[in-house]
Protein backbone atom coordinates (compact mmCIF):
# COMPACT_ATOMS: atom_id res chain seq x y z
CA UNK A 1 0.00 0.00 0.00
CA UNK A 2 2.60 2.13 1.07
CA UNK A 3 4.97 1.37 -1.96
CA UNK A 4 2.24 3.03 -4.56
CA UNK A 5 3.39 6.75 -2.70
CA UNK A 6 6.15 9.04 -3.94
CA UNK A 7 7.73 11.54 -1.79
CA UNK A 8 9.51 13.62 -4.73
CA UNK A 9 11.45 16.59 -3.38
CA UNK A 10 11.87 19.58 -6.51
CA UNK A 11 15.29 20.85 -6.79
CA UNK A 12 16.46 20.31 -3.17
CA UNK A 13 19.70 22.57 -2.86
CA UNK A 14 21.40 20.82 0.00
CA UNK A 15 22.34 17.05 -0.42
CA UNK A 16 21.95 16.55 3.43
CA UNK A 17 18.18 17.17 3.40
CA UNK A 18 18.00 14.33 0.97
CA UNK A 19 19.72 12.28 3.09
CA UNK A 20 17.39 12.87 5.79
CA UNK A 21 14.22 12.63 4.29
CA UNK A 22 15.69 9.04 2.65
CA UNK A 23 15.31 8.20 7.14
CA UNK A 24 12.58 9.50 7.53
CA UNK A 25 11.12 7.77 5.03
CA UNK A 26 12.45 4.39 6.10
CA UNK A 27 11.34 5.02 9.96
CA UNK A 28 7.68 4.71 8.25
CA UNK A 29 8.35 2.27 5.79
CA UNK A 30 8.33 3.80 2.60
CA UNK A 31 10.79 3.43 -0.20
CA UNK A 32 9.62 5.36 -3.23
CA UNK A 33 12.18 8.25 -3.26
CA UNK A 34 11.83 11.21 -6.68
CA UNK A 35 14.42 13.52 -7.07
CA UNK A 36 13.54 16.31 -9.84
CA UNK A 37 16.70 18.37 -11.19
CA UNK A 38 18.41 17.52 -7.32
CA UNK A 39 21.60 20.59 -6.98
CA UNK A 40 23.67 17.62 -5.83
CA UNK A 41 23.40 14.08 -5.88
CA UNK A 42 24.45 11.40 -5.41
CA UNK A 43 26.67 13.03 -2.45
CA UNK A 44 28.60 11.54 0.85
CA UNK A 45 26.66 14.12 2.98
CA UNK A 46 23.22 12.35 1.42
CA UNK A 47 24.72 9.62 2.93
CA UNK A 48 25.96 10.95 6.24
CA UNK A 49 22.71 12.21 6.71
CA UNK A 50 20.83 8.93 5.85
CA UNK A 51 21.70 7.06 8.50
CA UNK A 52 21.59 3.57 7.44
CA UNK A 53 18.76 4.53 4.81
CA UNK A 54 21.43 3.91 2.02
CA UNK A 55 18.88 1.63 0.42
CA UNK A 56 16.63 4.44 0.04
CA UNK A 57 19.12 6.48 -1.80
CA UNK A 58 19.85 3.77 -3.87
CA UNK A 59 16.79 3.73 -5.40
CA UNK A 60 16.14 7.17 -5.76
CA UNK A 61 14.87 8.00 -9.21
CA UNK A 62 15.91 11.23 -10.57
CA UNK A 63 14.39 13.40 -13.16
CA UNK A 64 14.77 16.30 -14.89
CA UNK A 65 11.37 17.57 -14.63
CA UNK A 66 8.38 17.18 -12.30
CA UNK A 67 5.77 16.33 -15.24
CA UNK A 68 8.32 13.22 -16.08
CA UNK A 69 8.21 12.04 -11.95
CA UNK A 70 4.11 12.15 -11.81
CA UNK A 71 3.34 10.88 -15.32
CA UNK A 72 2.04 7.56 -14.38
CA UNK A 73 0.36 9.20 -10.32
CA UNK A 74 -3.49 9.56 -10.38
CA UNK A 75 -3.38 11.52 -7.31
CA UNK A 76 -0.75 14.52 -6.75
CA UNK A 77 -0.87 16.55 -3.46
CA UNK A 78 2.00 19.42 -2.81
CA UNK A 79 2.82 20.84 0.35
CA UNK A 80 2.91 24.45 1.01
CA UNK A 81 3.47 27.09 3.91
CA UNK A 82 2.64 29.90 1.65
CA UNK A 83 -1.08 31.31 1.34
CA UNK A 84 -1.55 31.55 -2.73
CA UNK A 85 -3.37 34.29 -4.75
CA UNK A 86 -6.07 31.24 -5.85
CA UNK A 87 -7.34 28.99 -3.90
CA UNK A 88 -6.53 25.38 -3.53
CA UNK A 89 -8.37 22.66 -1.97
CA UNK A 90 -6.88 22.03 1.11
CA UNK A 91 -5.81 18.46 3.28
CA UNK A 92 -3.76 18.25 6.91
CA UNK A 93 -1.25 15.15 6.70
CA UNK A 94 -3.77 13.39 8.49
CA UNK A 95 -6.47 14.45 6.18
CA UNK A 96 -4.49 13.21 3.41
CA UNK A 97 -3.49 9.70 4.63
CA UNK A 98 -7.06 8.82 4.99
CA UNK A 99 -7.53 9.85 1.59
CA UNK A 100 -4.97 8.07 0.31
CA UNK A 101 -4.98 5.01 2.39
CA UNK A 102 -8.35 4.39 3.36
CA UNK A 103 -10.72 6.29 0.53
CA UNK A 104 -8.31 5.47 -2.39
CA UNK A 105 -6.24 2.79 -1.85
CA UNK A 106 -4.42 0.85 -4.98
CA UNK A 107 -3.63 4.62 -6.57
CA UNK A 108 -0.58 5.82 -7.55
CA UNK A 109 0.20 8.99 -5.37
CA UNK A 110 2.48 11.31 -5.66
CA UNK A 111 3.58 14.07 -2.97
CA UNK A 112 5.40 17.04 -3.52
CA UNK A 113 8.14 18.97 -1.45
CA UNK A 114 9.67 22.14 -3.17
CA UNK A 115 12.68 23.77 -2.53
CA UNK A 116 14.00 24.61 1.09
CA UNK A 117 14.01 28.49 0.44
CA UNK A 118 10.87 28.93 -1.74
CA UNK A 119 8.87 25.69 -1.87
CA UNK A 120 6.72 24.78 -4.87
CA UNK A 121 6.10 27.47 -7.27
CA UNK A 122 2.33 27.87 -8.65
CA UNK A 123 2.90 26.30 -11.89
CA UNK A 124 4.26 23.41 -10.08
CA UNK A 125 0.91 23.70 -7.67
CA UNK A 126 -1.18 23.19 -11.29
CA UNK A 127 -0.15 19.97 -11.46
CA UNK A 128 -1.46 19.15 -7.80
CA UNK A 129 -4.83 17.90 -6.88
CA UNK A 130 -4.55 18.94 -3.44
CA UNK A 131 -2.22 21.61 -1.26
CA UNK A 132 -1.59 19.62 1.96
CA UNK A 133 -0.91 21.96 4.64
CA UNK A 134 1.15 20.99 7.94
CA UNK A 135 -0.73 22.92 10.96
CA UNK A 136 1.89 24.55 13.10
CA UNK A 137 2.65 27.80 15.38
CA UNK A 138 1.36 30.61 12.94
CA UNK A 139 4.03 32.57 14.28
CA UNK A 140 7.03 30.17 13.21
CA UNK A 141 5.62 27.64 10.19
CA UNK A 142 8.71 27.18 8.24
CA UNK A 143 9.39 23.36 9.13
CA UNK A 144 12.47 21.60 7.44
CA UNK A 145 12.02 19.41 4.79
CA UNK A 146 12.88 16.11 6.32
CA UNK A 147 10.46 17.24 9.57
CA UNK A 148 7.44 17.80 6.66
CA UNK A 149 8.24 14.68 5.01
CA UNK A 150 8.28 13.23 8.44
CA UNK A 151 5.13 14.24 10.00
CA UNK A 152 3.71 12.79 6.31
CA UNK A 153 4.84 9.99 6.44
CA UNK A 154 4.22 9.19 9.79
CA UNK A 155 0.38 10.18 8.94
CA UNK A 156 0.39 7.78 5.90
CA UNK A 157 2.29 4.92 8.48
CA UNK A 158 -0.47 4.59 11.11
CA UNK A 159 -3.59 5.16 8.32
CA UNK A 160 -1.64 2.10 6.89
CA UNK A 161 -2.60 -0.01 9.95
CA UNK A 162 -5.93 0.69 9.62
CA UNK A 163 -7.99 -2.89 9.40
CA UNK A 164 -9.17 -3.51 5.85
CA UNK A 165 -13.00 -3.64 7.03
CA UNK A 166 -13.23 0.34 7.82
CA UNK A 167 -11.86 1.09 4.40
CA UNK A 168 -14.79 3.30 2.73
CA UNK A 169 -15.57 3.46 -1.01
CA UNK A 170 -15.59 1.52 -4.56
CA UNK A 171 -14.42 3.17 -7.33
CA UNK A 172 -14.93 0.46 -9.22
CA UNK A 173 -13.13 -0.73 -12.19
CA UNK A 174 -12.18 2.29 -14.09
CA UNK A 175 -9.13 3.92 -13.16
CA UNK A 176 -8.14 7.58 -12.06
CA UNK A 177 -6.25 9.41 -15.15
CA UNK A 178 -2.94 9.77 -14.61
CA UNK A 179 -0.98 13.14 -14.28
CA UNK A 180 -0.02 12.60 -18.00
CA UNK A 181 -3.68 12.19 -18.97
CA UNK A 182 -4.38 15.11 -17.01
CA UNK A 183 -1.82 17.05 -19.13
CA UNK A 184 -2.88 16.11 -22.05
CA UNK A 185 -6.04 17.27 -21.33
CA UNK A 186 -5.83 20.43 -20.08
CA UNK A 187 -3.35 20.83 -23.38
CA UNK A 188 -6.62 20.07 -25.91
CA UNK A 189 -8.88 22.00 -23.41
CA UNK A 190 -6.74 25.31 -23.83
CA UNK A 191 -6.81 24.82 -27.83
CA UNK A 192 -10.23 23.99 -27.74
CA UNK A 193 -11.56 27.39 -25.99
CA UNK A 194 -9.08 29.30 -28.37
CA UNK A 195 -10.42 27.50 -31.24
CA UNK A 196 -14.09 28.66 -30.09
CA UNK A 197 -13.37 32.28 -29.62
CA UNK A 198 -14.05 31.41 -25.60
CA UNK A 199 -10.65 33.28 -24.61
CA UNK A 200 -7.25 34.62 -26.31
CA UNK A 201 -3.95 33.74 -25.97
CA UNK A 202 -2.86 36.07 -23.96
CA UNK A 203 -5.68 35.87 -21.59
CA UNK A 204 -5.37 32.09 -20.95
CA UNK A 205 -2.94 32.30 -18.17
CA UNK A 206 -5.84 32.87 -15.13
CA UNK A 207 -8.76 30.94 -16.81
CA UNK A 208 -6.63 27.70 -17.56
CA UNK A 209 -5.15 27.62 -13.78
CA UNK A 210 -9.03 27.98 -12.06
CA UNK A 211 -10.47 25.45 -14.68
CA UNK A 212 -7.68 23.23 -13.63
CA UNK A 213 -8.86 23.95 -9.61
CA UNK A 214 -12.29 22.70 -11.20
CA UNK A 215 -11.15 19.56 -12.49
CA UNK A 216 -8.83 18.49 -10.00
CA UNK A 217 -11.41 19.07 -7.72
CA UNK A 218 -13.79 16.60 -9.19
CA UNK A 219 -10.86 14.01 -9.64
CA UNK A 220 -12.08 12.65 -13.38
CA UNK A 221 -11.30 8.71 -14.09
CA UNK A 222 -10.23 7.65 -17.89
CA UNK A 223 -13.53 7.18 -19.02
CA UNK A 224 -14.83 10.89 -17.93
CA UNK A 225 -10.92 12.15 -19.00
CA UNK A 226 -12.10 10.21 -22.80
CA UNK A 227 -15.97 11.46 -22.99
CA UNK A 228 -14.96 15.53 -22.36
CA UNK A 229 -11.98 14.94 -24.79
CA UNK A 230 -14.94 14.05 -27.48
CA UNK A 231 -16.75 16.89 -26.50
CA UNK A 232 -13.72 18.89 -27.30
CA UNK A 233 -13.01 17.51 -30.44
CA UNK A 234 -16.97 18.04 -31.95
CA UNK A 235 -16.72 21.51 -30.53
CA UNK A 236 -13.90 22.25 -32.48
CA UNK A 237 -14.85 20.29 -35.35
CA UNK A 238 -18.31 22.19 -35.50
CA UNK A 239 -16.56 25.92 -35.26
CA UNK A 240 -14.70 25.13 -37.99
CA UNK A 241 -17.39 24.00 -40.13
CA UNK A 242 -19.53 26.89 -38.84
CA UNK A 243 -16.59 28.97 -40.11
CA UNK A 244 -16.19 27.59 -43.85
CA UNK A 245 -20.31 27.63 -44.08
CA UNK A 246 -19.74 31.95 -43.65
Amino acid sequence: MLANIKIVLVETSHPGNIGAVARAMKNMSMDNLCLVNPKIFPSADATSRASGADDILAGAKVYQTLPEAIADCQLVLGASARCRSISWPELTPRECAEKIIIHEPGNKVAILFGRENSGLKNHELDLCHFLLRIPCNSEYSSLNIAAAVQVVCYELFVAAGVQESSRVGDKGDIPLATAEQMESFYTHLHQALVDIDFMQPDQSNSIMRRLRRIYNRIHLDTKEVDILRGILRMSQGNKASNKRSQ
